[in-house]
């Protein structure tokens, strides 16, 4: 959708292959973004042996100052992170210390040791998998993300954090869950990767077909002045109904109404939604639809 909406606001016609390339680098700048928020995790975790050091390092420690619990440093997930073999290859070729921010570091892990959640961390005797999962998980979702400061910080050094917020959401989300399960240097696996080079070639290239079946569904919308992410939107989504047979049409249609009300106008979801319903009902009474079943057999 993003290398879409680059591609139909550019002045000028991309060249044969531009396009896929494109569509690499919001990839890769995906991927940079998912690094730096793993990495910001980790800072923040890491940051409780500073605090240790700078505090048993005053002039006048108190006894506090001498005793500070740095359990968080050794959680298991963490650590498991920072030594995975394709982790520490993607921070190696990155670098996101980068666009590292101590100082929101460092606030962000004194927020942190005031929560009751933390409190009873360290208080647990033995290291508890949920647990560990768990604290890591309220530092990104509870910490980093209603943050103010931290948004900010992401939308000046990522200029597609906005695109790629919710995204990344659920694939640190979902990274947390099973760590050791994600590769850095190819983040959606060559099967999602396929997927999204056909699906981007295939719009572009069946632009003008497309456009004879939404344009009788238009009705008194003049097309010129529709919103054009919805117009690639349901450009995609005809794309999705005739060329990919495995893809069910109602979950086209509630994925591309799911990215209209996001990502273009308050109306832009119940208008994605009636067109590319209006067309669906055209293309099974026509038979044009060729969907593969995998329903077991009664």
């Amino acid at each position: 959708m993003q290398t879409l909406y680059t591609i139909e606001s550019a002045d000028e016609q991309l060249p044969p292959g531009k396009a896929v390339k494109l569509l690499e680098k919001h990839l890769e700048q995906s991927r940079h973004i998912f690094v730096y928020l793993i990495h910001f995790i980790t800072q923040v975790a890491r940051y409780a042996e500073t605090d240790s050091h700078i505090r048993s390092s005053k002039h006048l420690p108190s006894a506090q100052d001498l005793n500070v619990n740095t359990k968080i440093a050794g959680n298991e997930i963490l650590w498991k992170i920072l030594e995975d073999s394709s982790y520490i290859k993607a921070v190696n070729e990155i670098k996101p210390q980068q666009w590292d921010n101590s100082e929101l570091v460092r606030k962000t892990y004194l927020q942190l040791v005031e929560t009751p959640l933390y409190k009873e961390y360290i208080q647990l005797q033995e290291r508890n998998k949920k647990a560990e999962k768990n604290i890591l998980e309220f530092i990104f979702t509870d910490l980093m993300l209603p943050n103010d400061d931290f948004i900010s910080h992401m939308d000046d050094t990522f200029i597609h954090w906005d695109d790629d917020a919710e995204m990344m959401n659920q694939l640190v989300l979902n990274f947390l869950q099973r760590p050791l399960n994600t590769d850095f240097q190819d983040m959606l696996g060559a099967e999602k990767r396929k997927f999204a080079h056909e699906l981007l070639e295939t719009v572009l290239g069946k632009k003008e077909f497309c456009m004879e079946l939404i344009k009788p569904k238009l009705k008194n919308w003049d097309a010129e002045r529709i919103a054009l992410l919805d117009m690639i939107l349901m450009h995609m989504g005809v794309c999705e109904f005739l060329y990919f047979d495995t893809i069910p049409t109602k979950v086209t249609i509630n994925e591309y109404i799911d990215l209209a009300k996001e990502y273009s106008t308050t109306q832009s979801g119940q208008f994605v939604n009636g067109i590319l319903d209006n067309i669906h009902k055209d293309l099974l009474a026509q038979n044009k639809l060729n969907k593969v079943s995998y329903k077991k057999p009664g």
